[in-house]
């Protein structure tokens, strides 16, 4: 199996292995216990090829949607339709699986840091640094790395880089997309703001339907397609595009807001 082998970032894949086993072993019941996890397409999963895949997702909380991501994956892989039933599916789990994530994030606490090597690709903000706005230049070893995690397996990312809703696009996922040519997989979840905190380290209330729809891949001419044309179709593909706001009722827009609210303040 070659598991005392390192994978691009040096990682030592048997420590990666009990790292997904001992994280996933603890965080199961999260979505499968204290809260249920409706799950929807992990048929789109199995029929993926091994590397070159981009994820891109709406985002909820900071660690809890990767983390609920690494269990179905791996449970659509060991060949469960749409469930997490039975975590026998953490013995033999997927290794070349990357999440992209702020450094700042993946530094702040014991937890993150072990998320960091159990598959992250950490990179610089350009447009935020310490809670405040920033305009930085991208960083072309952050662009380098994204490809080289593409080429060695699967990638996830949240191309609207914070948890708020209805955040635009950042055109530098098109850039990942339009230089890389992946298998481009959209990905919509619910359920994970009211579930946990912000960080998605603390159960915040129980008994919560959460939901992931993963979608079939997306249709892009990387060749003739814009990078707008490509934001837009992420926007869509993960229901984040403006218009999606005109058929949310307002209730559920103002109740968001208060949630949102409430867990700003405890944070």
């Amino acid at each position: 199996m070659g598991l005392f082998k390192r994978n691009p970032f040096g990682h030592i894949l048997f420590i990666k292995l009990w790292l997904i086993r001992i994280m996933g072993a603890m965080t199961h019941r999260r979505f499968k216990g204290f809260n249920e996890l409706k799950i929807h397409g992990s048929e789109v999963i199995r029929n993926l090829p091994d590397t070159n895949v981009l994820f891109v997702s709406n985002h909820q909380t900071y660690f809890a949607d990767v983390v609920a991501m690494f269990h179905v994956f791996n449970a659509s892989l060991s060949g469960r339709e749409d469930n997490i039933k039975n975590i026998g599916y953490l013995w033999n789990p997927k290794l070349n699986i990357y999440y992209v994530a702020a450094k700042e994030t993946m530094k702040a606490g014991l937890l993150p840091k072990i998320m960091a090597y159990a598959g992250s690709v950490s990179i610089e903000r350009t447009w935020r640094e310490k809670g405040k706005e920033v305009n930085k230049q991208v960083k072309m070893s952050d662009v380098s790395n994204i490809t080289k995690a593409l080429d060695d397996g699967w990638v996830i990312t949240f191309p609207q880089g914070t948890t708020k809703p209805w955040n635009p696009i950042r055109r530098g996922t098109a850039h990942i997309i339009k230089k890389n040519k992946p298998v481009v997989v959209p990905i919509v979840i619910d359920g994970f703001r009211r579930s946990f905190d912000k960080k998605g380290l603390r159960i915040k209330k129980r008994g919560i339907l959460q939901s992931m729809e993963i979608k079939p891949p997306l249709d892009i001419d990387y060749e003739n397609e814009s990078m707008a044309e490509i934001v837009e179709k992420l926007e869509y593909a993960i229901e984040q595009h403006p218009s999606f706001l005109k058929v949310i009722p307002r209730e559920e827009i103002k109740k968001s807001e208060e949630l949102n609210k409430e867990r700003q303040w405890r944070y």
